[in-house]
């Protein structure tokens, strides 16, 4: 199944979709008041991604734009987002006041998640050293260069299969200020290619002094990941640790949970998992009386026997 839905919301506002070329006199909401979605259609589209930008800076105010979401490009599947990362940095002069930008806001029926060809953001990155959040979603084809940013407060990468190499080259970034990291790192199938020694300069913590929120997720080694912030230095200054959406076990849960007290944590997300019932008791006894806010919900997370074997799948591949 997929997680990805189009975004509502973006730094605290929602999200408004600039209309289309043939909407008639379309009533627009002031400049800074919404985080504004900008997209093509995803099949046989009659405008472009930057006709369409082009037309939304004819029509708005920029200089009072605070968040841009990408949506859809034509061909998604087939075709980066270089014009549009041009078109963006061309625009940058224009643009003094965004701060929240991302690229990729596709739901399934435009572009499934895996299918998403994405390209080089760090020009992206560069262009705009006062952005306090960044996100992306696809990593077919995904460059994240390793990269300083003084502002950046969120970052957020959605994918059915990060690149190992994007992994590193985050975990090797200068990034102050970030207070919220969240990387789905999928499976080998889809790109996914990354171990625990990719992830382990993040969960040392020590390049990211002021980070407070940490997913991470979506993972076919969550297990390890589990095991690995029982001791992890970075858990103690969480407030929020998200391991969901993976193939979590009792095996990585246990450790979990043996290890370093977690009761200072205001939320621990587990959702979409492989917890026995006795296990997640043990987490609700441990945890909720200290006031430890717990999803624990299984969901969608079935296994399958075949072949002799157990097969237990990620929440988002495809």
């Amino acid at each position: 199944m997929s997680y990805a839905r189009h975004l509502t919301e973006s730094y605290g506002l929602p999200v408004f979709t600039f209309p289309g070329p043939d909407d008639e006199d379309p009533t627009l909401p002031e400049a800074d008041a919404v985080a504004w979605r900008i997209a093509a259609d995803a099949y046989d589209a009659e405008e472009t991604w930057p006709e369409a930008f082009a037309r939304f800076t004819a029509a708005v105010d920029t200089t009072l734009v605070r968040a841009l979401v990408v949506g859809s490009w034509d061909s998604a599947y087939d075709s980066g987002p270089e014009d549009i990362v041009e078109a963006l940095v061309e625009a940058r002069d224009e643009l003094p006041a965004l701060r929240a930008l991302f690229l990729g806001d596709m739901v399934s029926e435009e572009c499934e998640i895996s299918w998403i060809v994405q390209g080089d953001v760090g020009p992206l990155l560069d262009a705009f050293p006062e952005l306090e959040e960044f996100g992306v979603r696809g990593g077919t084809s995904l460059v994240v260069p390793p990269f300083t940013h003084r502002r950046l407060r969120s970052l957020t990468v959605e994918t059915g299969g990060l690149p190992a190499r994007v992994v590193r080259n985050i975990a090797a970034s200068d990034l102050p200020s970030l207070e919220h990291l969240d990387l789905w790192l999928g499976t080998d199938e889809y790109g996914g290619d990354s171990q625990l020694s990719d992830v382990a300069p993040i969960i040392d913590g020590d390049r990211l002094p002021s980070l407070r929120h940490l997913a991470l997720r979506n993972s076919e080694y969550q297990d390890e990941i589990a095991t690995a912030m029982a001791s992890a230095p970075v858990v103690a200054r969480l407030e929020t640790l998200d391991l969901s959406m993976g193939v979590l076990t009792d095996e990585g849960g246990a450790a979990l949970l043996g290890g370093q007290p977690l009761s200072h944590l205001k939320k621990l997300d587990l959702h979409h998992n492989y917890l026995s019932d006795p296990l997640k008791q043990r987490f609700q006894d441990t945890l909720e009386g200290a006031g430890v806010t717990l999803d624990l919900d299984r969901g969608h997370a079935e296994e399958d026997e075949w072949d002799g074997r157990t097969w237990r799948f990620v929440a988002v591949g495809e």
